[in-house]
């Protein structure tokens, strides 16, 4: 037992080595242990009276410091004094038992300090137990002792204050007739400690305000009539008659507030009590409320009225009574009495609070012919030496203002250019103010609403003058410009506008102007300008808002704006969406594609939906460049790239593929017409479309169904950009996609003399279907200057030449046409290219005419015929020159052999030919004896 008994000991010395801030750990422990004594028995023992001791002192001392919490400071009071309980002797002397009720006494308080009544409760029946036993030591001594009168005298003053600490608890857990009880005790013992009067008058008035609070009115009404009856037992000792004033007046009030038809008469009676008691402003007030509260009479609520006005009390409460008036609806009364406080603070340097008040009553009543009659009045007393105190003439003004908008509001221009007028009439010619610049701005919209225009132009140069760097005054100057048609004024207006939207806020008059106040403002002005029929300045506002709001809301709708105006001009004209027309959208759209790529603040639907409208803007513009490849590129890729900020989804990746295939085949047209040393670059640009729509097409081909996509995929009507170069009028395949992006790879990168292009084409062999013209056109394309590749030409027309040759019907006429490009790449142009293996590859060309016209003699051109003989003659002829005379032999028999596939050219060529071949012959057979005669 003694060994369980040393642990608070221990956590006592803890806690008093401890330093800030580790005692909330400390103090818990304690407090836990501690709290566990409880239920042991009362064993004396002097180190426990020691830590209770300690702890306390310890306690008191941190608490001056400022350094424990009211619950920390709380619970080591409760362990001290629980310590000290449980060493409690059996005959205790009266030393210890007033250390017991000290302890337990300021203990039990502090945990109502804390709002803890049940804590609290413990610790005062602890303090009672011992006071009683304190008194029975007393009384036991009898009265011989001399210190037992004042001893007992200290007893009841303590007693009483722990009652009226009971009491307390006991409101703080509603239990208010257990309270009433404990009062009772303690009015009981005023009798022989008078000077706990005041005290206690004051702990009941605080039960007042507690129920009050709680809405308790009952109890509420208890307790503070409690504490007047306290407080009036002794006049000497009471709490005042300024308290007692307040506490009638609470009263009355919680009467009011309560029931006001059921008690007013206890109300009334209260708050005249109160005034008797030391009358007060508030008192007066009460009155006069809690009258027109209970419907008494005029003559009754004069009577109050007159009872405040003859106690000199304050303009400002006299002021509140008359707006208290006008609330319950004694509009005769108020204004009554408000004419008679003008009169008697008819001196008063305040009067003007007054005066502006009775404005304000007769705008309320809507009675404004009385109201305008008392503002010129005012007006007229200002300029006669009673002027307007600063406050009372600031409520004015905003009092004017508010009725000039409303006026202006409901359209009643001129109505609302007078009372502006009103309020122009307090400032002084020539004065400098913003809130001047204000009121001229607001007199110039009026009097434009009036078709004045040059009052208005008087009044911005006023607004100007006071205000120059003010955003509405230059709209104002705007407004005026737009009415004039003066478009360059309304230009310079707008210019000043844009600028104004950056500079930083640098007065009051502008504190509250924020960013999207001064786009708004600049969506306005192209309103206006709309609305009076000048698209141009309509433009140009837009132009600057969309340049310098950060607001991307704002700024696409702008855009919005500025493209529907442009196809609404050309709508208008008879020659549409002329060039110019398509020159000044680019540059919408490209701000357009800047902004959603950049904004943060939309959400991701609004950016999506604002991403497609623009796209399919650019894609529109782009078919209305038929003659323009520059502009038909720019829509294209600007189409495309506001593709990339939609939801992907099939139709999206064909539109993305039409774009780019569509921008490359622009970019191509613009190289074959430019010339060849500036291509470099836009060639690079048809690349990276190439290379971007490869990366779509293989998308599209992944999900499947690439034939549907070509069906679904918008369509695109090009007369003058030929998509495919060289005049390309074959059949493509049903989805061309494959073919075109090898074609148009192979002619940029064939104009950039990449050697790559020859993996270009074997790229196109390996296709699954392959188009002839797709070839045939490829190989025009390998000799079109700058480029020159004749092998790949011959490797693309012998391609093409095969697969002609396989088709059910072959066309004699295109099988010429690939013969003839061969035969011509390899023919010999001169005695440096004569070598047997060209001489062998063209020899093959020739037979492979030969066999064409066998195959059709009757629909092989004969002037094609007639190109091969000659050029068959002419190689035999360039080797004969150079004593080849078997090979020149050989090439002039094969020209022979297109002799009779010659029509009515047939005798002519036959005759010529047959003499020259014969010498020919000749030749070789003299040549051939010569050589034996050698051997």
């Amino acid at each position: 037992m003694l060994a369980g008994l040393m642990t608070p000991a221990a956590l006592t010395d803890n806690l008093l080595q401890k330093q800030l801030p580790d005692f909330d750990e400390a103090i818990e422990r304690l407090f836990s242990e501690v709290s566990g004594l409880h239920a042991m028995s009362k064993i004396p023992h002097s180190q426990l009276e020691e830590c209770a001791i300690q702890l306390w002192n310890w306690s008191v001392t941190k608490n001056a410091g400022g350094s424990l919490s009211k619950v920390q400071k709380a619970k080591v009071r409760h362990a001290a004094c629980s310590l000290l309980y449980c060493c409690k002797p059996e005959n205790p002397t009266e030393g210890a038992i007033r250390k017991q009720i000290l302890m337990a006494s300021k203990t039990g308080r502090t945990w109502l300090d804390c709002k803890n009544p049940q804590m609290a409760d413990h610790f005062l029946r602890l303090a009672v137990k011992s006071l009683e036993t304190l008194y029975s030591q007393l009384m036991s001594r009898g009265d011989a002792a001399a210190d037992v009168a004042s001893s007992k005298a200290d007893v009841e003053k303590d007693l009483l204050r722990i009652l009226s600490c009971q009491a307390e608890s006991a409101i703080f857990q509603g239990n208010n007739e257990e309270a009433a009880v404990y009062m009772q005790r303690c009015k009981d013992m005023l009798q022989r400690i008078p000077k706990d009067t005041a005290y206690l008058s004051l702990m009941c008035y605080n039960f007042g305000i507690d129920t009050y609070n709680l809405r308790k009115f009952e109890d509420s009404t208890f307790w503070l009539s409690q504490s007047y009856d306290i407080g009036k037992t002794n006049g000497k000792y009471g709490p005042g008659p300024e308290a007692l004033a307040k506490d009638l007046r609470l009263l009355a009030t919680v009467y009011l507030e309560w029931d006001c038809q059921r008690f007013q008469e206890k109300a009334l009676d209260a708050v005249i009590l109160a005034n008797k008691e030391c009358v007060s402003t508030s008192g007066l007030y009460l009155k006069i409320r809690i009258l027109l509260r209970s419907g008494a009479p005029d003559d009754h609520v004069r009577g109050g009225l007159d009872e405040m006005l003859g106690s000199q009390v304050s303009l400002e409460v006299c002021l509140r009574t008359v707006k208290l008036l006008m609330a319950e609806e004694r509009e005769m009364l108020a204004f009554d009495y408000l004419k008679r406080v003008c009169q008697h603070f008819g001196s008063s340097p305040d009067l003007g609070a007054a005066l502006v008040l009775h404005v304000e009553l007769l705008l309320q009543r809507g009675k404004e012919l009385l109201a305008k009659q008392k503002i010129e009045d005012i007006i007229t007393g200002h300029y006669t030496g009673k002027q307007l105190a600063p406050d009372a003439l600031t409520s004015l003004h905003v009092m004017l203002w508010d009725q000039a908008s409303k006026q202006f509001e409901a359209g009643n221009y001129c109505e609302a250019l007078q009372w502006y007028n009103y309020s122009l009439s307090f400032f002084k010619a020539g004065q400098i103010e913003p809130n001047l610049a204000k009121l001229q701005r607001n007199r110039a919209s009026c009097l434009l609403q009036l078709q004045q225009l040059e009052k208005a132009k008087e009044a911005i140069k006023e607004a100007e003058r006071c205000d120059p760097e003010s955003i509405f005054t230059q709209f104002c100057v705007y407004k005026i410009a737009v009415q004039e048609n003066n478009v360059e004024k309304a230009a310079e207006a707008l210019n000043a506008m844009g600028v104004l939207t950056k500079t930083p806020v640098s007065s009051e008059d502008r504190l509250l102007l924020s960013e999207s106040a001064a786009s708004c403002l600049l969506c306005l002005a192209a309103q206006i300008a709309l609305e009076n029929g000048r698209q141009e300045t309509a433009v140009k506002a837009l132009e600057v808002l969309c340049e310098n709001s950060r607001d991307e809301a704002h700024v696409l709708m702008g855009l919005r704006c500025l493209v529907r105006l442009v196809f609404s001009s050309a709508e208008n004209s008879a020659d549409g969406l002329r060039d110019v027309n398509l020159d000044v959208l680019l540059p919408y759209l490209q701000r357009a594609l800047q902004t959603i790529s950049h904004q943060s603040h939309m959400t991701a639907e609004r950016r999506a939906e604002d991403a497609n409208w623009f796209r399919k803007i650019a894609w529109n513009s782009a078919l209305q460049c038929e003659s323009s490849p520059d502009r038909m590129r720019d829509f294209f890729v600007l189409s495309y790239q506001l593709s990339l900020l939609c939801p992907p989804d099939r139709t999206l990746l064909v539109g993305q593929r039409t774009c780019l295939l569509m921008a490359a085949a622009a970019s191509l047209e613009l190289c074959r017409k430019s010339p060849h040393s500036t291509q470099a670059e836009e060639l690079t640009l048809v690349l990276e479309h190439i290379q971007a729509c490869w990366e779509v097409w293989k998308t599209l081909k992944a999900s499947g169904t690439t034939s549907e996509s070509h069906k679904t995929g918008q369509k695109v009507r090009v007369s003058s950009i030929n998509i495919c170069p060289n005049g390309f009028e074959g059949n493509l395949p049903a989805d061309p996609t494959d073919s075109l992006l090898l074609l148009y790879e192979f002619e940029a990168r064939a104009k950039l003399n990449d050697p790559k292009v020859e993996t270009v084409l074997e790229s196109v062999l390996e296709l699954e279907h392959v188009e002839t013209k797709v070839l045939e056109t490829m190989a025009a394309l390998a000799m079109e200057p700058p480029a020159h590749f004749p092998q790949l030409c011959k490797k693309a027309l012998r391609a093409a030449l095969s697969l002609h040759k396989k088709q059910p019907q072959t066309d004699p006429t295109h099988c010429s046409k690939y013969v003839h490009s061969l035969i011509k790449l390899s023919l010999p142009s001169g005695v440096s290219e004569v070598e047997n293996h060209v001489l062998q590859e063209v020899w093959d060309y020739f037979e492979e005419a030969l066999s064409i016209i066998s195959a059709a003699p009757d629909d092989f051109p004969e002037l094609e015929t007639l190109w091969l003989l000659t050029q068959a003659w002419n190689t035999g002829i360039l080797l004969h020159s150079l004593a080849q005379y078997r090979e020149a032999e050989k090439w002039c028999g094969l020209a022979m052999s297109f002799i009779r596939h010659l029509g009515s050219l047939r005798e002519s060529y036959e005759t010529q030919m047959s003499g020259l071949y014969s010498e020919i012959l000749d030749k070789l057979d003299k040549a051939k004896t010569n050589t034996h005669t050698e051997e």
